[in-house]
This record gives structure tokens, C-alpha cells and sequence, in this order.
């Protein structure tokens, strides 16, 4: 006869069962968030539609929708990874929710892993709308697979991921508010995403080369139109960018 042990079992459940639990409540989170919606879904779709459509950009021997439509994916990756998330956890420790997760085992790393993995999630969304409006739009993208797009994506994701997760657990949720959105506006305008950034002058070519949103969106052109050769210099760049951010961040980050 087989006898039952009911003898508690106190102790945290292990991590990796901890970070997804907690990434699907962050992404469901998002997903219900109107603003969270208007930001990473609607913000990028509407610049793709406009700029590709609407004769706003003088590209001599290149479709608009060619050249816009990789910018806007890497709108959408800051948009998520970078501005998204930088608001929504500055609120939330405002509010007292990181304070909260600061008493479970869940560790600071593993809710920046959490966060990270629910970004990809969204992310996953983002692009199979985005594609699907470019491509009734007449989008051809040109790549030798889907490794390298995969990758600048992963990448630029944890760069931004790491901006956002610094900004927040450093910044009053109100100070994040503003700078966040200051810097998407700025980082729009001078990232490559819409206005090629040679038609800025000479001296700045060189320090807007050196910012993740362009780097991200140099790469992905690079990739999905059939450029010549790997972006192997955008892709140090995000590499950088998102080991000194996700560093920093962990080093950084409080939960009040």
C-alpha cells in the first residue's frame, strides 16, 4: 500500500519556470495596455502607410516601400523594447509593483530576462502585422534567409531592453515619462528610420551611425533588400549597446 506524504515542501519554484510565468503576465499586460497598443502597433503602421504611399521621400531608384518598410520594424522593435517598457516599469515602481516582486525570489536578472522574453513575444505580433501591411503594400523583400533579420532583431531587442530597463530603474516614473518619449521623437527623426542619414551633414553622419536605432536599421535594409555583405558593423554596434544597457541595468535597477 502506497502511503501519501503530505510534508510541506517550502521553497521557490526554479527560475526558468519563475521568468516565463512572469513574462506572460507582462505580455498580457501589454497587449491590454491602449497605450501600449497606439505605441508599438498602430504609431508604426501608420508611418509605414504614410511614407510609403504618400510622395514625402525623394529616393531616386528605390521604392519607398523598400526603404520604409525596414526602418518601421526597427521602430517597432524601440518602440516595444525601448519606450513601452521604460514607461510602463517606471510606473510600476512607482506604484509599488516592483517593490512587491522584490520580496519573491524572483531575482532582478530574471525579471529583466522576463521582461525581455515578453518584448519577444509582442515583437512577434508586431512584425507578422507589419509584413502583412507591407507586403499588400507591394513590399519584395530581397534576403538570402531569415538568420540574419532573425538576429539584428534579437540583438536590437536586447539593446533597447536594456535602455528602457536602465532609464526606469533609475529614473522617477515621471522623468521616464518625458525622456522616454523624447528620445523615441529624436531617435525617429535622426535613426535612419524614415530620412536617410545621409542627407545629414558630414560631421553628424558619423555619431548617427554610432546610435542602436540606426545601426538596427542600416542592418535590416542591409539584409531585406539585398545589400552586399553582412552588416557585421551595425551588428557590433547593437552588441555593444546592449551589453554595456543590460549591464548597467542589472547593476542599477531598483525596485523602489
Amino acid at each position: 500500500m502506497t502511503t501519501l506524504d503530505f510534508t510541506p515542501a517550502p521553497g521557490a519554484a526554479p527560475l526558468p519556470r519563475m521568468v516565463l510565468a512572469q513574462a506572460g503576465a507582462e505580455m498580457r499586460a501589454m497587449l491590454r495596455n491602449g497605450e501600449q497598443l497606439l505605441l508599438t502597433m498602430v504609431i508604426p503602421i501608420l508611418v509605414l502607410v504614410g511614407f510609403s504611399t504618400a510622395p514625402l521621400l525623394d529616393l531616386p531608384g528605390e521604392r519607398r516601400i523598400d526603404y520604409v518598410t525596414p526602418g518601421v520594424l526597427a521602430l517597432a522593435i524601440m518602440s516595444t523594447a525601448f519606450t513601452g517598457q521604460a514607461i510602463a516599469t517606471g510606473f510600476e515602481r512607482r506604484y509599488g509593483v516592483l517593490k512587491r516582486l522584490g520580496a519573491t525570489p524572483l531575482s532582478r536578472p530574471g525579471l529583466m530576462l522576463a521582461k525581455t522574453l515578453a518584448i519577444v513575444g509582442v515583437e512577434i505580433v508586431q512584425v507578422v502585422l507589419i509584413v502583412a501591411v507591407a507586403l499588400a503594400l507591394g513590399w519584395r523583400p530581397v534576403s538570402a534567409g531569415p538568420v540574419g533579420p532573425i538576429l539584428f532583431v534579437v540583438v536590437g531587442t536586447a539593446a533597447f531592453s536594456g535602455l528602457g530597463l536602465l532609464m526606469a530603474g533609475t529614473l522617477r516614473a515621471e522623468a521616464t515619462l518625458a525622456a522616454a518619449n523624447l528620445v523615441y521623437l529624436v531617435l525617429l527623426g535622426l535613426g535612419g528610420v524614415v530620412f536617410p542619414i545621409d542627407r545629414f551633414p558630414g560631421a553628424m553622419q558619423g555619431v548617427l551611425e554610432l546610435l542602436p536605432i540606426t545601426a538596427l536599421t542600416t542592418g535590416l535594409r542591409l539584409l531585406l533588400t539585398g545589400g552586399s555583405g553582412f552588416p557585421y558593423s551595425e551588428l557590433f554596434v547593437l552588441l555593444g549597446w546592449a551589453v554595456a544597457g543590460l549591464a548597467l541595468a542589472a547593476l542599477t535597477f531598483r525596485w523602489e
